[in-house]
């Protein structure tokens, strides 16, 4: 199937507009495109494993990881580095409990939310 000149404008400009889209979408919940991110992965675990997670503290919650993992792996090495990723990964766990999230005992959650964490990190690197 050819693209016409108009068309494949039009395809650009949709995907220009997903794009915006996707990066304000927190703007209503009053957190950055990173924010959302985490948010995004709190609310989808919920699902998963059948909690219910209010939203104001979902939000909090959101913008603590963004804030630990930007502070913990700060280090251009850090996902090659255990001793920090380890680190991450505790006091990503002591987050999460003083957050009271989730509010059921799924250690298959703490794992999600670390691999999410390292995958956004490494991602954010490159």
């Amino acid at each position: 199937m050819k693209f016409t000149e108009s068309k494949l404008e039009q395809a650009f400009t949709e995907l220009i507009w997903e794009v915006h889209k996707e990066f304000s979408a927190g703007d209503e919940l009053g957190i950055d495109f990173q924010e959302k991110a985490f948010y995004d992965i709190l609310k989808e675990l919920c699902i998963k494993y059948g909690f219910k997670y209010p939203d104001d503290k979902m939000i909090e919650l959101a913008k603590a990881v963004k804030k630990l993992v930007d502070g913990q792996a700060k280090f251009p090495d850090w996902n090659k580095r255990d001793d920090i990723k380890s680190g991450l990964k505790v006091e990503l766990i002591l987050l999460l409990d003083k957050f009271d999230y989730p509010p059921v005992e799924r250690d298959e959650v703490y794992v999600e939310i670390f691999e999410q964490a390292k995958n956004f990190k490494k991602n954010q690197n490159e």
